[in-house]
């Protein structure tokens, strides 16, 4: 045999096979950029996220002890007054970390309901 048939007959599948095995590699590097820039993106998002809930509770929060504070100075609270701040503590409390809010939403609950609110809404 001549050496450029041992040439053809090792040389062609070992050139095949290295560019096989690089454009794999180069594959497997695309793929792995890719599922770094996912999870930096993730971890941004899930900042973000915990961020919003965190305002949107503190936000919860204000409205909630003002409330409290305004029908606990009244001294009474209106049915409808009563029912929408038990749904703002609903999703407060769904939030978590509620600690104080408890004992707040416990006087507030202690509170006499103006009976004259509660007929008109049951005539509607």
């Amino acid at each position: 045999m001549e050496w450029y048939q041992w040439l053809s007959i090792v040389g062609i599948p070992s050139i095949i096979s290295g560019l096989t095995v690089l454009l794999i590699q180069r594959g497997m590097k695309a793929r792995d950029a890719k599922q770094e820039q996912i999870r930096q993106q993730t971890a941004v998002a899930e900042a973000q996220n915990l961020a919003l809930m965190k305002g949107l509770q503190a936000l919860l929060r204000d409205r909630l002890l003002t409330g409290y504070r305004h029908y606990f100075d009244k001294g009474w609270a209106e049915y409808d007054d009563r029912e929408n701040l038990e749904n703002l503590y609903k999703q407060y409390h769904s939030l978590g970390e509620n600690g104080i809010m408890d004992g707040y939403r416990a006087k507030f609950l202690a509170l006499p309901i103006n009976r004259s609110t509660v007929s008109r809404n049951q005539e509607e």
